[in-house]
């Protein structure tokens, strides 16, 4: 049979029709779908790795933390302490991890990491001994090899520098005694020392309020120095650094700068320039500034859980940038809600944020069974520190949120955590299984998220729907969990209620106390507000750094320094959105 042009057009304009057609109903059902996820939410989820250090507890805790993200051969390579291996992502949204031929295992504490030329090397901290500088130029295999003499630094958070010409530099140091120092390496001769170890900073915390140790910087003991980090950005060197402890919900990182990789430094009145001491996962020190494959900086840096041990802890991606005056900030404003992935049309936008707000803050929840001390309403109250264990760790133990009102879903993040785990290491028998469904009348159950067939480890898994879905009622069903518990510390849901944003704040106040390194802020209570967000900079139009806060109306800021005048400002914001800001309030 011969067909005519006319014919075979029209055969093929009802099969692109009907392409098209399959298409959209795939995109409209979420058991089916494989759109690209465009947005994450931190803590990120990785497979973290479970400490081994720790083994003769009993019970184990996973850990992620100060991460150095770098660039090779135009893709990402992230290294953890103590992680066993190292993490690979063609472009900073997806990280898959990587167990390489030979490594250093239990002395990668703090790992430092830079490319140079053909190779990436890394130096590796000890607090033990002294460690030689490695290097592979296959890093997705995982061929290192070490130069055959060793530093003759004991290697405290190691962290590499090469400059454009070429030349290699080691910072290193953590201690509430001793200074950060650099050196020059030789990388001609196995990276040996060139020149002296130079002394460079020292922490201040009678003139730097962030500096101060404790948790909200409440503590009298000195503050911990450390974390190293180097970028250079229009012929200047900002050399950062994490302080007062990782332990802490006010872990942050300062910046010092110089027109030479060795100094003199410069402290940049502006620090800390990565800072969260609020919100459902809290900490931004000790990490890492890098651009993306289109050019838009990031930071990365470490968050505490510190439940099972001081030093259990995750890690946090934020927009970070440098501005028109080359002062260096991290966005971390709404900082564990979602956020817009590294992507070409970033560019485009002023926030990276979402706009997607929480849906389950404090809402009703209940489960099929809690042990006593875990109630359910642990996984909405926004701090990844409490958490609700089920009597079994079973297929099917449920957690039921009532939103109280039909609301537009777009994500939801579940946030496992590990009770009287006894997992040591890292197995590749990992991997969470379970069942989310939405309803309108906590009747009639329809599935939003299926992840029954799972064979991945997520231990904070982060699922942005396909399109938005009208929902009241979200309901999550277990199916597996590898540890001998089901605990969760947050089920949260991302979107946008149907009611009004709130006011902005009223009588809002900003003095500076005697001690110039803290400010008392407050503001009238808004009606309809789940919490506030605080801004606050050394310049009216530069307020990079914010607190967030759920319900108080007051705040102690202790995180000033001395010097200049400060900037604040305050906006509200519930699961509709967010209020425009209060104006901007000088305080001497």
């Amino acid at each position: 049979m011969k067909y005519s042009p006319n014919s075979i057009r029209s055969i093929k304009i009802k099969v692109w029709m009907h392409t098209i057609l399959a298409c959209l109903i795939l995109w409209s059902n979420p058991l089916h779908c494989n759109a690209q996820q465009q947005t994450y939410c931190n803590p990120i989820n990785i497979d973290y790795t479970y400490s081994v250090v720790h083994a003769s507890r009993g019970w184990s805790f996973r850990s992620g933390a100060d991460p150095a993200v770098v660039p090779f051969r135009g893709e990402y390579y992230m290294f953890v302490t103590r992680s066993q291996g190292y993490w690979h992502s063609k472009d900073m949204r997806k990280w898959q991890f990587i167990r390489p031929q030979s490594w250093y295992f239990e002395s990668s504490n703090a790992p430092g990491a830079w490319p140079m030329k053909d190779s990436v090397l890394i130096a590796l901290g000890n607090p033990a001994a002294a460690q030689s500088v490695i290097y592979t130029d296959n890093p997705k295999l995982g061929s290192w090899r070490g130069a055959p003499s060793v530093l003759p630094i004991t290697l405290h958070d190691p962290a590499l520098f090469v400059d454009d010409n070429g030349k290699v530099y080691l910072y290193h140091e953590s201690s509430n005694v001793h200074p950060l120092q650099g050196i020059q390496l030789n990388p001609k001769h196995y990276f040996l020392p060139v020149g002296e170890n130079k002394k460079l900073i020292t922490l201040h915390p009678e003139k730097h309020g962030w500096e101060r140790f404790g948790e909200n910087h409440t503590d009298t003991a000195a503050g911990y120095l450390e974390g190293a980090w180097m970028t250079k950005h229009n012929g200047k060197y900002y050399l950062q650094y994490a302080a007062p402890g990782t332990q802490w919900n006010v872990y942050a990182d300062g910046v010092y700068t110089s027109d030479s990789p060795l100094g003199p430094f410069t402290y940049a009145e502006y620090s800390p320039f990565s800072y969260k001491p609020g919100g459902f996962i809290r900490g931004a020190g000790h990490g890492s500034t890098v651009q993306d494959p289109w050019q838009n900086w990031w930071h990365f840096g470490t968050m505490v859980i510190g439940i099972n041990f001081n030093f259990e802890r995750r890690l946090g991606q934020f927009p970070a940038g440098f501005d028109k005056d080359g002062q260096l900030y991290t966005n971390t404003a709404y900082g564990d809600y979602p956020h817009y992935l590294p992507s070409p049309e970033n560019k485009n936008r002023k926030s990276l944020f979402t706009g997607w707000m929480l849906l389950s803050y404090n809402k009703p929840v209940k489960a099929s069974s809690a042990q006593e001390e875990f109630k359910p309403e642990n996984v909405v109250d926004e701090s990844i520190k409490s958490f609700w264990v089920a009597k079994t760790n079973g297929p099917k133990e449920w957690l039921q949120v009532d939103l109280e009102q039909v609301s537009e879903v777009r994500a939801v993040q579940l946030n496992y955590h590990d009770h009287k785990s006894n997992i040591f290491g890292k197995p590749d028998t990992l991997y969470h299984q379970y069942l989310l469904e939405h309803s309108l009348d906590g009747q009639k159950w329809e599935v939003l998220v299926d992840k029954r067939q799972n064979k991945d480890d997520v231990p904070h898994d982060y699922v942005e729907l396909p399109q938005p879905q009208k929902a009241r009622y979200i309901r999550f069903t277990n199916k597996y969990v590898p540890t001998p518990n089901l605990a969760i510390s947050g089920l949260r849901v991302f979107g946008n209620g149907p009611g009004k944003k709130p006011a902005t704040p009223a009588k809002f106040k900003a003095e500076r106390a005697t001690d110039r390194r803290q400010a008392k802020l407050e503001w009238q209570p808004v009606k309809g507000a789940q919490g506030y967000m605080l801004y606050f900079g050394i310049a009216p139009d530069k307020l990079y750094n914010s607190v967030m806060l759920y319900k108080d109306n007051s705040y102690q800021l202790n995180a000033l320094n001395v010097d200049p005048a400060y900037y604040f400002q305050v906006e509200a914001f519930n699961e509709n959105g967010i209020s425009k800001r209060s104006k901007v309030l000088k305080a001497e």
